[in-house]
């Protein structure tokens, strides 16, 4: 999927584009329309009714629920708005968590329900989150009526974000479905940011994933601790370039195209602490739980009581929107206790501590998040977990875990440079000096990227290896 995906973007986009900047602007919408659903149904033909399905339910309800605010109708509104809730919710539910719930089911005795084995359509949870910050927002009076299909189509199946995020909402780009402007300077800022999120994705979080893929393919209870921790190292590079990555190439798309998304990653491996950590990581999706269920819920309101409740309730939805497995669950509860303990217990020490101190102390939580998060059971994480503390009794190295540092030693270092804001940095130091000198400073900037785009094409015409971790949810 992943490929063909890629490999579909590839091929069109230049078709799409040159269509895209011909068309009269009242078709530019009916352009990103078509070929979204085109996109998506590439990687998952089957479920592009059900997007079609969604776009026209969520716009309806809109429409309903506007026709009732219109009127005063708060009331009628409000039972609109539940049922856009219910709906969509019960779309997601049945399609991602169903075969959960029934394994789950079938342990108990005398109960042997049928699997359904639904494929899980592609970014279900991004796209549904969507329209239903929509509908929300629409009752709250924060964004208006979107009373064209194709627009408000474009906004829920645009392709650049569709699958992977960063998750949208209308008040960010309500105006811009109708009346955005394209220019060549937004135009050529979305190219270098797509650029520098496909080398993230293809050269830095495929290659370190392979290192990934082979220290956890092996049985956890033969591993060094060195080895142990050089795959959970491996992993937790993998999966920040993987979605930064993506998120990178989303927001530069949709620039192509005029649009505007909001930032999803804020180098989230400088937090000093977990709150400055969730800060920083997959900030469109922190942002939607605390917007449409932490502070309808009273939020910090309420008590402490109530606010530790919140906490918890929002963290183990927030594991079970990345997946239907207990695994996950564990997870947003694990990041949800740590919360809870930072905002009643441990803030007051973090605050006085050094820097370096909450870095080490957040990074290795995180990391041993990621333990919990990469596996499919949660047996498999805590077997791993194992293998980090040496509870296998396999020593603290080999002479194969040696080699694996050994080899890949430069791109781990790449790996730490990349996840500060240092390139970037140095970055905008050459361009700021290079000023006056536009022609060189236009050359020092085409040749690397047109270098680096010559390389991810290979990278990807040559390999096997090219999963993006995010597509599952």
């Amino acid at each position: 999927m992943v490929f063909s995906s890629l490999t579909f973007l590839f091929y069109f986009l230049p078709a799409v584009l040159a269509v895209y900047f011909i068309v009269p602007r009242r078709f530019k919408n009916v352009v990103l329309l078509v070929f979204s659903l085109a996109f998506y149904g590439w990687g998952e033909p089957v479920y592009i009714t059900l997007m079609i399905v969604s776009i026209l339910m969520d716009y309806g309800l809109g429409i309903w629920m506007h026709r009732c605010l219109t009127r005063g109708d708060q009331k009628g509104a409000k039972r609109v708005l539940i049922l856009a809730v219910v709906l969509n919710l019960a779309l997601l539910a049945f399609f991602k968590y169903a075969n959960f719930l029934i394994d789950n089911l079938n342990q108990v005795p005398g109960i042997r329900i049928p699997a359904l084995d639904l494929p899980l359509p592609i970014g279900i949870s991004f796209y549904t989150f969507q329209a239903m910050s929509y509908l929300i927002d629409l009752y709250r009076g924060d964004v208006p009526v979107q009373k064209s299909v194709i627009a408000f189509g474009t906004y829920v199946s645009l392709f650049p974000q569709l699958i992977a995020g960063p998750i949208v909402r209308m008040s960010t780009v309500s105006e811009e479905l109708s009346h955005r402007r394209e220019s060549a300077d937004l135009f050529s800022s979305g190219i270098r940011r797509f650029m520098t999120g496909l080398g993230k994705k293809v050269l830095l979080a495929n290659n370190i994933g392979m290192v990934w893929s082979a220290i956890s393919a092996q049985d956890a209870s033969t591993l060094p601790v060195l080895t142990a921790w050089t795959g959970l190292a491996a992993f937790t590079f993998q999966i920040y370039f993987d979605f930064s990555g993506y998120s990178d190439m989303a927001i530069g798309l949709g620039r192509m195209f005029g649009f505007h998304f909001l930032e999803n990653f804020n180098y989230p491996y400088m937090a000093v602490s977990i709150t400055d950590f969730w800060r920083r990581w997959h900030i469109s999706l922190s942002t939607w739980f605390r917007e449409y269920v932490y502070i309808p819920l009273g939020g910090n309101r309420r008590g402490k009581g109530r606010q530790l409740f919140n906490l918890l309730v929002v963290w183990m939805l927030t594991g079970i929107w990345h997946g239907a497995s207990w695994n996950f669950v564990a997870w947003g509860l694990y990041f949800g206790i740590w919360l809870a303990l930072e905002k009643f217990v441990l803030r007051r020490y973090l605050d006085k501590a050094p820097r370096w101190v909450g870095h080490v102390y957040t990074l290795l939580l995180v990391m041993v998040s990621w333990c919990i998060f990469a596996f499919d059971s949660l047996s498999s994480g805590l077997g791993y977990l194992r293998a980090l503390v040496g509870g296998y009794g396999q020593g603290l190295w080999d002479s194969a875990g040696l080699y694996t540092l050994y080899t890949n030693a430069l791109l781990f270092l790449l790996l730490i440079l990349f996840s500060t804001p240092l390139p970037m940095k140095l970055y905008r130091r050459a361009e700021k000096a290079l000023r006056p000198r536009p022609a060189l400073a236009g050359t020092v900037e085409i040749v690397p990227l047109l270098l680096l785009g010559a390389v991810c094409v290979a990278f990807l015409v040559d390999a096997s290896y090219n999963p993006f971790l995010y597509f599952r949810f």
